[in-house]
């Protein structure tokens, strides 16, 4: 079917197009607000700055299409397939993507707030600056996804897989963060003041720079991780593991560090809290649990 034909329907009233083969079509700036295109192939199509407000595209094929600036807010593109595409500044504040395939798209800067990613493949999409407050990502994959400077305050990430994950620079304050697997994962000049990193991986990651104000620690791995110039204060490291973790200049007061195993850690310049001799318990490598 011809674009003409499409926009011509539309503005006598159909807003079914389920199915339908618009591949490689330019829709540059058009208007298909609340239509169903369920099923329809839209692979390479172009969709710039095109208004898709409530309409429904799930099932729809659109790898390699181009959505940049578009307006795909309220949404539904369940199970669809936007692998490789163009999303880069596009709005689509509470669209439902559950079960959506977006590995090696580029969503820079785009606008997911209250979004439903839950079990989306987003492997190794480019998510900079992009806007995720309050989205479900549970179940997602991310893995080596780039999230620099991404807006992740809010979200929900239960058992999001995140290996080589970039986090430089992401806004992660809040954050329920237990028990995940950050291991080598650069999460440097991050804000995470008050997340939850209770029992997490963490070990040989990157946290230079990061703000880490309040956050919990507890049990958590940091063997060899990176903490040069880190914002740790009232930080709860209890029996957190640091031995061989770099310190350098980083602000622990009133940091909690009962228990924590520091054995090799490198702390020149660091600000330690106050009584440090007392609240410390060098647990070493052979009595390390």
């Amino acid at each position: 079917m011809k674009v003409s034909e499409i926009l011509k329907l539309y503005e006598e009233g159909n807003r079914n197009f389920a199915g339908v083969d618009l591949s490689g079509a330019d829709l540059t700036e058009v208007t298909l607000t609340g239509v169903n295109l369920t099923g329809a192939n839209l692979r390479g199509a172009n969709f710039s700055r095109a208004c898709l407000t409530k309409s429904d595209l799930s099932g729809a094929l659109l790898n390699w299409a181009n959505l940049t600036f578009a307006k795909l807010g309220e949404a539904k593109l369940v199970e669809a397939d936007l692998m490789k595409a163009q999303l880069g500044g596009a709005f689509f504040v509470k669209s439902k993507l559950p079960g959506a395939r977006l590995s090696g798209a580029d969503l820079k800067g785009a606008n997911f707030r209250g979004a439903n990613l839950w079990g989306a493949n987003l492997c190794g999409a480019n998510l900079q600056r992009i806007n995720l407050r309050g989205a479900n990502l549970s179940g997602a994959n991310l893995n080596w996804a780039n999230l620099q400077g991404a807006r992740l305050s809010g979200a929900m990430l239960y058992g999001a897989l995140l290996n080589g994950v970039n986090l430089s620079g992401a806004f992660l304050n809040g954050l329920d963060l237990s028990g995940v697997e950050l291991d080598g994962v650069n999460i440097s000049e991050a804000k995470l003041s008050g997340a939850n990193l209770e029992g997490a991986n963490l070990m040989a990651a990157d946290l230079t720079e990061a703000l880490l104000r309040g956050v919990n620690l507890t049990g958590a791995d940091l063997t060899g991780a990176n903490l040069t110039r880190a914002y740790l204060e009232k930080a709860n490291l209890k029996w957190t593991r640091l031995s061989q973790a770099d310190l350098t200049d980083a602000n622990l007061t009133d940091a909690t560090l009962t228990g924590a195993n520091i054995e090799g850690a490198k702390f020149t310049g660091t600000v330690l809290p106050r009584g440090t001799r007392e609240c410390f318990y060098l647990v070493t490598t052979d009595t390390a649990v």
